[in-house]
């Protein structure tokens, strides 16, 4: 099913999400829910927040972007990409590498919005699959910067927030704007 994505203005955007101690019936639709809304809106990670659900979720798929290629180690072994995506995580923690690089991203909840943003190049990421098993793998380029994004977001944080202050500021009537329609005002 797909699920409306929340945008920007609402407050749960910018809600921690609480931990996902049990895997139901209801968390696993939620995913897969997810996983269709993301593929619709044709993105490439979707945090629970943006689906109005404050708790540590997110779903990515990177498979196939070939422009903006990605890598995943485990045990320090390449693995293929198209093997694990894509990918739901829950309760995920990233250790970011200390290398940083500027990249283009965009939001599913800032529509026709991009920005260059500041991430690291590389991270680690430890969490847990759907079917209860721990994973942990090492992740770079675009694999590496959409975790970035999705476990900000699962801390009520938003790459607005990550953006340098010009850039952030030549956006500031669009996000105005952005925050006044959701929040059903005029503007």
């Amino acid at each position: 099913m797909i699920l409306k994505i929340v945008q920007y203005g609402d407050p749960v955007l910018r809600e921690k999400g609480r931990e996902v101690k049990v895997v139901d019936e209801k968390i696993k639709k939620l995913a897969e829910d997810m996983l269709d809304t993301m593929r619709e809106a044709r993105g490439v990670g979707l945090a629970a927040q943006q689906v109005g659900v404050p708790i540590q979720l997110t779903v990515v798929d990177v498979a196939g972007i070939e422009d903006r290629p990605s890598a995943m180690y485990i045990d320090d072994k390449e693995v293929r990409i198209e093997d694990y995506m894509p990918l739901t995580i829950l309760n995920p923690q990233l250790k970011l590498s200390r290398e940083r690089e500027v990249g283009t991203e965009g939001c599913l909840s800032f529509p026709e919005i991009t920005a260059e943003i500041l991430r690291a190049v590389g991270v680690r990421c430890k969490g847990t699959l759907l079917d209860g098993r721990e994973i942990e793998f090492d992740a770079a380029g675009l694999l590496a910067r959409a975790l970035q994004h999705e476990v900000d977001h699962l801390n009520g944080i938003l790459f607005i927030d990550r953006m340098n202050s010009a850039t952030k500021s030549s956006l500031a009537g669009r996000l105005k704007r952005m925050q006044k329609e959701t929040r059903g005002e005029k503007a």
